[in-house]
């Protein structure tokens, strides 16, 4: 994990700041920080056909998770090879917990 990534990341070099870049655009209205920051991206592998986001929400009671998944899979479509999939996966496991936040995250929380 590089780049101010929290998330484990595999694929191409060249497509890199540019996801990441889209990720943070996507924002948790509930806390209205970027996604990235909350700790919701569990993972990004990138193939020459396809990105794979593996996404989790703070509760499975999420009342915002269809507005971050399909925000998310804006993004990352605008971002995206013309031809390559966006999958995006939400997942539970591991949960989410608040040690996922980012430091700026945490600052910004008063924790």
């Amino acid at each position: 994990m590089t780049h101010g990534e929290n998330y484990p990341y595999a694929g191409a070099e060249a497509l890199r700041a540019r996801i990441l870049a889209a990720l943070h655009r996507v924002v948790d209205p509930e806390v209205a920080m970027s996604i990235v920051d909350v700790g919701l991206v569990y993972g990004v592998t990138v193939t020459p056909e396809r990105l794979h986001v593996l996404l989790t929400m703070t509760s499975a009671a999420c009342p915002v998770a269809d507005v971050i998944l399909d925000d998310a899979f804006t993004e990352l479509e605008a971002v995206a090879p013309p031809g390559m999939a966006v999958d995006i996966e939400l997942v539970w496991e591991p949960p989410w917990t608040t040690d996922r936040m980012s430091a700026s995250a945490k600052a910004f929380m008063g924790w």
